[in-house]
């Protein structure tokens, strides 16, 4: 008997051609993790599915089936805010690919999902405040999936962090003493301040508010750990909108090409 499952909490995160009406999408769900469903006839203008299968949207799921496709029986907008626009949307979809990148298939995390959901909120409700929702999200996704070492401690010794000493986060060890070149480096205090906000029970306001001063110094830190575990050079979304500005530059139209990417800011 092919397994069911009804009105599962999700987020589509990808989706790619299955057959000329059809479509695969690779979701996220809040008990049974990142799984791919097939949506059949889902490009058919008559679609009940075609309005209602966009990222960056709480929907509720059903399926069907044992194989690594399910098949898609239902699905429904949950609703509770609009879909994120303009910067906040690649934003979003930088998410997404943390998604893609970073778990692996039918490995549930519930806790991320419903951080995940926040996330996305807040990109639609507060847009500006994009750059603090990013850093504590790689944070909280980096803790979740065991990636994030231990930020009271010292990498290489594990000894616990000297109170005067500045620290930058390495990917493959961990904190280090920094140097004087280092430009993204932390006080102990700020490092411990963050890992006590994710040791928390509810982490996500807490590390957001840990976050708020030193976000910008944490961005190029958290990138260089999430390339590292991704085993990715770059990331698809940053790299598509660095061709867009190139593309629009090259046409004379750099103005029209946001200044800054919206996954940095």
């Amino acid at each position: 008997m092919k397994a069911r499952v009804a009105d599962e909490s999700a987020f589509v995160l990808h989706r790619y051609d299955w057959s000329e009406t059809s479509l695969v999408l690779e979701v996220f769900t809040r008990y049974h993790g990142r799984i791919a469903l097939v949506a059949k006839g889902v490009k058919r203008p008559t679609s009940q599915f075609r309005p209602v299968l966009l990222p960056l949207q709480p929907l509720q799921l059903s399926w069907s089936g044992d194989a690594e496709v399910r098949t898609l029986k239902a699905a429904q907008w949950v609703g509770g805010h609009v879909m994120p626009t303009g910067e906040a949307l690649i934003a979003g979809s930088y998410l997404n690919e943390l998604l893609m990148r970073l778990l692996a298939r039918e490995d549930p995390y519930p806790r991320l999902f419903d951080w995940f959901a926040t996330a996305v909120h807040t990109l639609a409700e507060q847009p500006d405040a994009r750059s603090v929702v990013l850093r504590a999200f790689e944070l909280l996704l980096l803790r979740e999936t065991g990636l994030l070492p231990d930020l009271r401690r010292e990498g290489a010794t594990l000894a616990p962090l000297s109170e005067v000493g500045r620290y930058v986060l390495q990917p493959e060890s961990g904190l280090r003493l920094a140097h004087d070149e280092d430009h993204h480096a932390l006080d102990a205090a700020r490092w411990r301040g963050l890992q006590q906000a994710l040791d928390g029970p509810a982490p996500f306001v807490p590390v957001l508010r840990a976050c708020a001063e030193i976000a910008p110094t944490l961005r190029i830190p958290l990138r260089n750990l999430l390339l590292y575990h991704g085993n990715v050079r770059v990331f698809g979304t940053r790299q598509l909108l660095l061709d867009v500005q190139a593309l629009r530059r090259r046409r004379g139209h750099a103005a029209d090409a946001p200044s800054t990417d919206p996954t940095d800011s």
